[in-house]
């Protein structure tokens, strides 16, 4: 690969480079649980795991991969989308593994900005970021590379009363720490040589089923959309003095926050019929993930949220046409359906 290749690189609440060669497309993932596919399964002992039913029901094979979900993520739509294999996780392979040339999805459940975020779930943003994305730039000598937002330093981290962070910090104080880190962060990158990154923001989090459970009416919470506007606004400025600062910086900042916001409040406009809580029905303010014991709804494909914190297969299908629309504005095929063995 040469530096003349064309790079594309796209962050959805997670991050994905594709990179063309010729006819050839190759995708990088980097990203949380939205877009894991089985990381954390090598991480022994990482707390955020999906290695269990009902995980997976209505993937390929029917078995759970390591997918937050119970089909595609929006990395795997994505790919199917390009025309090409959903990539291995990273921790799959060997670091001398010709297959890393092929595509490397990176992403890991319970990633986040903070290495406090990531402690939580004995896992760190540090390690599956920089160091992967060291490992991408000077294996494929690109020049393009990036991070994820951070929905799990909210969800996971400042919102939950058990941990120092939302007790030690006022707001204003956590958005400042964030967007700090987050500079330093993107500022490393650059050094690496990563130069074109599109930043996707943060959606609606006060309507995920794990919040809206906090809720006495099961309503959004009205202060956490409203922080994440502010943390979105504020990325936003980061992005634009870091292309002032840094020699060749591409940042951009896609907002999805509008497209998340109406598929949750207008959800027949999508097909769906369910959008304020989960099919897997494990919306509690601790805790969230769908279990074996948990009751599944009769139709997955009438809810928007598998479980507290993910979209389920059907979601994710008209979650990467959007986030699909915006990055590769050329006519590309539609895509797939939700798999049929609902």
């Amino acid at each position: 690969m040469t530096a003349s290749q064309q790079v594309i690189a796209i962050f959805l609440v997670t991050y994905v480079v594709a990179v063309s060669s010729g006819p050839s497309i190759v995708t990088y993932i980097f990203g949380d649980s939205l877009t894991e596919v089985g990381n954390n399964n090598y991480l022994q002992l990482s707390l955020a795991k999906s290695n269990f039913p009902y995980y997976g029901i209505d993937y390929k094979g029917g078995m759970a991969t390591g997918r937050f979900t119970n089909g595609r993520t929006i990395g795997d739509i994505i790919s199917e989308k390009l025309g090409i294999p959903s990539p291995p996780p990273f921790l799959s392979l060997s670091l001398n593994d010709d297959a890393i040339l092929k595509g490397v999805n990176y992403a890991s459940g319970g990633a986040g900005i903070l290495n406090d975020t990531g402690i939580y779930f004995i896992s760190s943003f540090n390690l599956l970021c920089f160091s992967y994305s060291y490992c991408l730039i000077t294996v494929t000598g690109n020049k393009s590379c990036g991070l994820f937002s951070g929905s799990n330093d909210y969800v996971n981290n400042y919102l939950q009363p058990f941990l120092a962070d939302g007790q030690q910090y006022t707001h204003d104080e956590f958005i400042g720490l964030l967007i700090s880190t987050l500079g330093e962060q993107l500022t490393r990158l650059h050094q690496l040589g990563a130069r074109k990154m599109v930043f996707h923001g943060l959606g609606p989090l006060g309507c995920i089923p794990s919040q809206r459970v906090k809720s006495k009416r099961g309503q959004c919470l009205k202060q956490v959309n409203e922080w994440v506007i502010q943390f979105n606004s504020r990325v936003q400025k980061l992005l634009d003095a870091l292309n002032r600062n840094l020699y060749g910086a591409k940042l951009a900042f896609a907002d999805t926050y509008s497209a998340v916001w109406d598929l949750i409040h207008n959800p027949t406009a999508y097909g769906f019929k369910i959008s304020n809580t989960s099919c897997c029905n494990v919306d509690t303010s601790v805790g969230g993930l769908c279990l074996p014991n948990s009751k599944l709804c009769k139709n997955r494909t009438e809810y928007v949220f598998w479980d507290a914190f993910h979209p389920s297969d059907a979601a994710n299908v008209v979650l990467a046409n959007k986030f699909f629309s915006i990055l590769f504005p050329e006519p590309h095929p539609p895509s797939p359906t939700p798999l049929p063995h609902y």
